[in-house]
């Protein structure tokens, strides 16, 4: 058991150091943001699942009725493998270390979901008082946009179900048919693909454990990803040059191609829009796919391997 822990320790820590640096160093998410973003997801939870694994070992060796529950199916020879009796006393103390990682896990995530919520319920409620709702035979007609009387040129998607696209009168008069498919393109790939639940995710991951370099460049990395992926899709629909556009007209107030413009965010993605890099071969973007759903199998196989070796 003991060197269970030690290797999913490492295993824990590697992916939560070096990986992530190496994976937001790279320059090729730029060309595969929905590859990133599986790849980055795939790092998370090998950690996650490290911990875990790490956990029910500990507790398992430290509290009987835990240890019941695990091993109540498993036969002797397999209990016997993990030589929990023999634990020393340090397993108590980072049993209770991960239990409280555990806990304080849930409980950001929960918080995350929570306020999340709150916004949406206020936002909702702004809108019925901007938009009220249309009669019946109307409500139908009007799909999933939502258009407001304002001046200021703007477009978002306000999460829930259905998801519904908000947009200006004044992006309006500013975006022609094309583009103002793209915008809509945009925002329901990021509904279809749920970047709502990612982001929480990483924010979460992020405010909750601040001194992990995974989780915070998860959380830089995926709110920049989910908008290039996001643009891909709008592209996709709608080519490059109309989803630029777009994103110009809508942000053109904010200074987006100017130099000193703090949202530096925003002149990337035109600049990418309109000289789009090439995409990896299906080849090799299924290599990586692959490959980084092997991650999450480590701890796995090192929590199980004792057990399938004394079955064997």
């Amino acid at each position: 058991m003991i060197l269970c822990l030690l290797l999913l320790a490492a295993v824990a820590a590697t992916a939560a150091g070096p990986a992530a640096r190496v994976l937001t160093r790279a320059g090729w998410p730029e060309r595969e943001p929905n590859t990133a973003l599986w790849v980055w997801q795939c790092l998370v939870a090998t950690v996650l699942l490290s911990c875990l694994a790490a956990l029910s070992l500990s507790a398992a060796a430290v509290f009987d009725t835990v240890r019941v529950h695990l091993f109540a199916p498993a036969p002797a020879p397999v209990t016997a493998a993990y030589d929990l009796a023999a634990a020393p006393p340090w397993i108590a103390v980072l049993a209770l270390l991960l239990t409280c990682g555990a806990a304080w896990t849930a409980a950001m995530l929960g918080r995350e979901l929570y306020e999340a919520r709150g916004r949406r319920l206020r936002r909702r409620a702004h809108l019925r008082e901007r938009a009220p709702d249309l009669p019946a035979g109307l409500a139908a007609e009007r799909g999933p946009l939502l258009v407001l009387e304002d001046e200021y040129p703007d477009a978002w998607l306000l999460a829930g179900y259905p998801p519904q696209l908000v947009v200006t009168t004044g992006a309006l008069r500013r975006l022609t048919g094309r583009q103002l498919d793209s915008v809509l393109a945009h925002e329901l790939g990021h509904a279809r693909a749920r970047h709502d639940w990612l982001l929480h995710l990483s924010s979460a991951l992020a405010v909750g454990f601040p001194g992990v370099p995974l989780f915070a460049h998860f959380n830089e990395q995926a709110h920049r990803l989910v908008e290039l992926a996001a643009d891909d899709t709008a592209s996709r629909r709608c080519g490059h040059l109309d989803a630029a556009l777009a994103l110009i007209e809508l942000n053109a107030h904010r200074g987006v191609l100017s130099c000193a413009n703090p949202r530096r965010l925003l002149a990337h993605r035109v600049r990418r829009l309109l000289d789009p890099p090439p995409r990896f071969e299906s080849t090799r973007r299924t290599a990586t796919t692959a490959m980084a759903a092997l991650a999450p199998l480590v701890p796995l196989l090192i929590t199980f391997g004792p057990g399938i070796m004394a079955l064997g």
